[in-house]
C-alpha cells in the first residue's frame, strides 16, 4: 500500500533538488555571456529558464538511466530517496555558497548511492551502469568539450585576426546569445531528466505506478518549471567564478566555449548519460582560455578539480547517513528527523551566504586574484 505522505515528501523534496540545480546551474549556460556583456544578467538568466523549459520537453533518455540503471528499483524504497535527495541538496548548497561549479549530476547519483549501501549494501547499486554512464562520462566529457573549445578557439582567432578587435566583439557577442541559447536548451534536456528519474523511482518504490511505467506528463511539468524558476533566480555566486573566474574571457571565445557545451551535452542527452553539464562547461571555458593564450587562474580551476572529484563520495557520505539516522530511528520519526536537519542545515547555509551577497548587480566585478598566463600563447 503507497505510503501518501511520505510519497509527497519526496516528490516535493525532489522538486526542491531540481530548484538548487537551476540556480547552481545557470552559470553554465550563462556566465560567459554576462561576462563579455553580450547579454545583461537578468535578461541572461530570464531566456536561460525559457530554455530550460522547453528543453526538458525534449528528452527522457536520461530519466531513465536514473530511475534504472544506477540502482536496483527494489532497493530503492521512498524513504532511501529521501535520504539520496537530502545528500543531493546539501552538497549543491554547500558548494553554491563557495561559489564552486560542482556537478549536480554527481550529487543528486552519490546521494543516492550512498543510501542505498546503507540500505541494501554493495548489492543495491548498479556498479556498471554507474561507472559506464556516470564515472566513464565524468572524466572524458570535460576533457572533450576543453579541447573541441582550445580547436575552436584558436580557429576564430586566426581567422578574424584582420578584423579590427572592437567590431570583432560586438559581432561575436550577437553569436553568443545564440550559443548561450543552445547550452540552456541542451541543459533543460539533460538536468531536469534527472529529477523526473528521481520522482519515478519514487512513484514505482511507492507502489503509485508499476515498474515498467514512463514518466508521466505532470511530473515532466513540474520539473520542468522547478529547474525554470531555479535558473531564473540564478546562481550568481557560481555564475562569476564561471565568467571570471577562471580566464578574463572575450565574446569570440566564449562563443566558442559555450558551442562546444551544447554540442557535448546534447550529444549526452541523446545516449542517456546523465553527464555533469557543469564539468563540461568548465572544461569548455579553460580550453578556451588555453586556445586563445590568455592568462588562466589555475588556483581557481584546482578548486574545482578537487570539488569535482569528492562531489559524489561527499553526498553519498549525506545519503548514506540519512539513511542510517531514518532506519534507526524508524517510520515517520526518522523522516521528520531527516527533513528537520536538512531544513536546519539548508536554512544556515543561506543565512551565511547573505553576508557576502553576489547578485545582478556586483556579479562582474573585477576577479581579486591573479591569474596566471597559459603555457602557450595563441597565434591570433
Amino acid at each position: 500500500m503507497t505510503d501518501v505522505p511520505l510519497l509527497v515528501l519526496v516528490v516535493v523534496t525532489a522538486l526542491v533538488f531540481d530548484f538548487t540545480n537551476g540556480f547552481h546551474d545557470t552559470a553554465n549556460a550563462m556566465a560567459t555571456s554576462i561576462a563579455t556583456g553580450a547579454l545583461r544578467p537578468k535578461a541572461a538568466v530570464l531566456l536561460s529558464a525559457v530554455l530550460n523549459v522547453v528543453g526538458a520537453f525534449l528528452s527522457l533518455a536520461v530519466a531513465a538511466t536514473i530511475a534504472s540503471g544506477i540502482v536496483e528499483q527494489d532497493d530503492a524504497t521512498l524513504s532511501v530517496v529521501f535520504a539520496g535527495l537530502a545528500g543531493g541538496i546539501l552538497w549543491n548548497l554547500v558548494t553554491w555558497y563557495f561559489g564552486l561549479p560542482s556537478s549536480s549530476s554527481h550529487a543528486i547519483i552519490g546521494g543516492l548511492v550512498g543510501a542505498v549501501l546503507a540500505a541494501a549494501g554493495p548489492s543495491g547499486v548498479i556498479w556498471a551502469g554507474l561507472i559506464g554512464k556516470v564515472v566513464v562520462p565524468a572524466v572524458v566529457a570535460p576533457v572533450a568539450a576543453g579541447v573541441v573549445a582550445l580547436i575552436g578557439t584558436w580557429l576564430v582567432y586566426r581567422i578574424t585576426r584582420d578584423v579590427p578587435g572592437r567590431e570583432r566583439t560586438q559581432e561575436f557577442r550577437w553569436g553568443q546569445i545564440g550559443s548561450a541559447s543552445m547550452v540552456s536548451l541542451a541543459h533543460g534536456t539533460n538536468d531536469a531528466q534527472k529529477t523526473m528519474g528521481i520522482i519515478l523511482l519514487a512513484l514505482i518504490a511507492g507502489g503509485a505506478l508499476p515498474d515498467d511505467a514512463a514518466v508521466p506528463t505532470w511530473v515532466i511539468i513540474a520539473c520542468a518549471l522547478a529547474i525554470g524558476l531555479g535558473t531564473y533566480l540564478g546562481g550568481w555566486r557560481v555564475i562569476r567564478t564561471l565568467g571570471k573566474g577562471l580566464v578574463d574571457i572575450e565574446s569570440p571565445q566564449g562563443l566558442a566555449a559555450e558551442t562546444s557545451s551544447a554540442v557535448v551535452i546534447l550529444v549526452s542527452s541523446n545516449l542517456g548519460f546523465p553527464l555533469s553539464t557543469t564539468h563540461v562547461a568548465s572544461g569548455s571555458i579553460m580550453g578556451s582560455g588555453v586556445g586563445r593564450g590568455s592568462q588562466v587562474r589555475w588556483s581557481t580551476a584546482r578548486r574545482m578539480a578537487v570539488a569535482w572529484l569528492v562531489t559524489l563520495p561527499a553526498a553519498a557520505v549525506v545519503g548514506f547517513s540519512a539513511e542510517v539516522l531514518q532506519s534507526r530511528l524508524g517510520g515517520t520519526l526518522g523522516n521528520l528527523v531527516v527533513l528537520v536537519l536538512l531544513v536546519g542545515a539548508s536554512t544556515a547555509i543561506f543565512v551565511a551566504a547573505r553576508r557576502s551577497s553576489v547578485n545582478h548587480e556586483n556579479v562582474n566585478e573585477e576577479w581579486a586574484e591573479p591569474a596566471r598566463p597559459a603555457r602557450r600563447p595563441a597565434t591570433v
